[in-house]
């Protein structure tokens, strides 16, 4: 199997198009938009996996080219993993950046520990092919917002390491797509292309 030399994201995000296109240019791989006049299925699925390649074979079909599609969030461990699968609307349908990172740090004590997840799904219904790949990060809730980089949770969320104590948000993109959850389950999918080809 040839690495393809574009894909295309099944999201309607500009940070998430951004992200896997500074993530995955450097090795070859373009990342189209999904055109506007596709609708994307619901993301009503009960783990990241489902929802991730629901995206995907929806992308896939509807522009028969090989594409892919993530399904993140955060878990915290105060809170039993909460709010994982629905971290894109803690704070109810519709519900901003700010105001889902504002419910967790209610709810979730400065100190906590705190996961990203990823799960990246690649759909080539030409060959046949469903692959998922996941990426974590682990990490700590901070005791307050700070950093403009990033999006989400970024601006609370302490990555295990040595990085000074910075939040996500604070990291440059190199330093923070060498650790996140989305470059993890991209080099994933990167080793397993290139072991394809």
């Amino acid at each position: 199997m040839a690495v393809p030399e574009s894909l295309v994201l099944a999201t309607r995000n500009p940070h998430k198009l951004a992200e896997f296109g500074r993530l995955l240019s450097p090795h070859g791989i373009t990342v189209q938009a999904l055109p506007d006049d596709i609708e994307l299925p619901p993301e009503d699925g009960e783990t990241f996996a489902e929802n991730a390649l629901l995206k995907a074979r929806a992308a896939a079909a509807a522009t028969a080219r090989a594409a892919i599609a993530d399904d993140s969030g955060i878990e915290a461990l105060a809170l039993d993993g909460r709010p994982g699968v629905r971290s894109a609307r803690y704070a109810g349908p519709g519900a901003t950046d700010e105001q889902n990172l504002a419910k967790l740090m209610s709810e979730a004590p400065a100190g906590s520990e705190l996961r990203y997840v990823c799960a990246l799904a690649y759909v080539d219904r030409g060959a046949g092919i469903e692959r998922i790949f996941v990426g974590e990060c682990d990490g700590r809730l901070a005791s307050e917002r700070r950093g403009a980089r990033g999006f989400g949770y970024d601006p609370a969320f302490l990555p295990d390491g040595d990085h000074g104590e910075r939040t996500m948000a604070e990291l440059t993109e190199r330093e923070k797509d060498e650790i996140s959850h989305r470059g993890r389950a991209v080099m994933e999918l990167l080793t397993w292309l290139s072991a394809s080809s």
